[in-house]
């Protein structure tokens, strides 16, 4: 497998896209782009941690309503919700329907609203790496690295869930913590 692919367009991108317009449009716009906001990232959190198992595809194309029935992942209406209202999403079909990471989701949301505004994203981005370098081939990007495991390992001691080590690394390539787009990428700086 080559570790880029030409798309319609005639753009070289990382091969992991495919041939899926969506995933085309996620790589180009917004992975490896720098992302800030308290609750752009609580919402980047809560979707890494419902992606745990699954592709990030199936992440993506359900995301809008996602984000319709966790309010937008506004951390307060989320760490508002109740048992009427995970019940009311286990019985969400355009969704993850896992219990786990529904209670976790606003669990989250309730220790993100006891932190002072932006206090997340100041947290969450001491752990980026102060340099990273550009991987030839994806067999150079890892998993995990030291820095998603103490970022993974900070989250649980404050009591967050689902924000594993290799959760966590997904989440630092999806915000532009790190830049894993393959050397020959057109997104490849």
């Amino acid at each position: 497998m080559t570790d880029t692919l030409i798309g319609p367009d005639g753009r070289a991108r990382c091969a992991w896209v495919g041939d899926d317009a969506e995933y085309r449009r996620y790589h180009d716009e917004e992975w490896g782009r720098p992302l800030h906001g308290d609750r752009a990232l609580f919402e980047k959190m809560s979707l890494e941690g419902f992606q745990a198992g699954l592709s990030w595809i199936t992440i993506l194309r359900k995301r809008p309503r996602f984000r319709e029935v966790f309010a937008g992942f506004e951390p307060e209406a989320v760490a508002a919700f109740s048992d009427d209202d995970v019940e009311r999403l286990m019985k969400d079909a355009g969704i993850i329907r896992n219990r786990a990471k529904i209670l976790a989701t606003i669990g989250n949301a309730r220790l993100v609203l006891g932190m002072a505004p932006g206090e997340l994203d100041a947290f969450m981005w001491s752990f980026a790496p102060a340099s990273h370098a550009r991987p030839s081939s994806f067999a150079e990007v890892p998993a995990t690295t030291a820095d998603s495991d103490a970022l993974s390992k900070a989250l649980r001691a404050a009591g967050f869930r689902f924000v594993g080590s290799t959760t966590m690394y997904a989440l630092m390539q999806s915000s532009g913590m790190v830049d894993d787009h393959v050397a020959g990428c057109h997104r490849a700086g």
